[in-house]
């Protein structure tokens, strides 16, 4: 989906000012409620806002500890397998397939060291999972963005 000059003043608008809500996003852009609701209802629908949900610190809920997993995975069976495993913990953020030396990739965290290394076992205690190589995070230098996309004119 192309985005138009509204398209990304909205989104824009709503990623600074998330509790704006219509009728302010309409006086803030200077358009009428029902254009910035129609906007909102296009963007929800081609799946630009995937959702309306806060963004949560797993650093502030007491997990401080953030790394990065890159697993090799038996041949055979697919990935099916492992993203069923893997969705059983809850300090898996993400999962992602990938290219390489690499079959899956994967963000996690933990409260401490000790904790990173029961879920890097809890991760790996899976007959389909080879190996686990794992980086951790020292810091976030750059959080996921995706605003730069919507101003750069995507």
């Amino acid at each position: 989906m192309i985005l138009d000059d509204l398209d990304r003043r909205v989104l824009a608008l709503f990623a600074d000012q998330p509790q704006v809500g219509v009728l302010g996003a309409s006086r803030a852009l200077g358009v009428a409620r029902g254009t910035v609701q129609a906007r909102l209802d296009r963007l929800v629908s081609r799946g630009v806002i995937r959702s309306w949900a806060p963004q949560l610190d797993p650093a502030a809920m007491g997990y401080p500890v953030s790394a990065f997993c890159t697993l090799e995975i038996r041949q055979g069976r697919g990935h099916s397998p492992v993203v069923e495993h893997l969705q059983g913990i809850p300090e898996v953020l993400e999962a992602h397939t990938i290219t390489g030396s690499g079959d899956v990739f994967i963000h996690i965290v933990a409260r401490d060291n000790a904790d990173l290394q029961r879920v890097i076992d809890a991760v790996v205690d899976d007959q389909h999972v080879v190996r686990a190589n794992t980086t951790i995070s020292l810091a976030t230098r750059i959080p996921l963005r995706t605003l730069p996309l919507v101003q750069s004119g995507g």
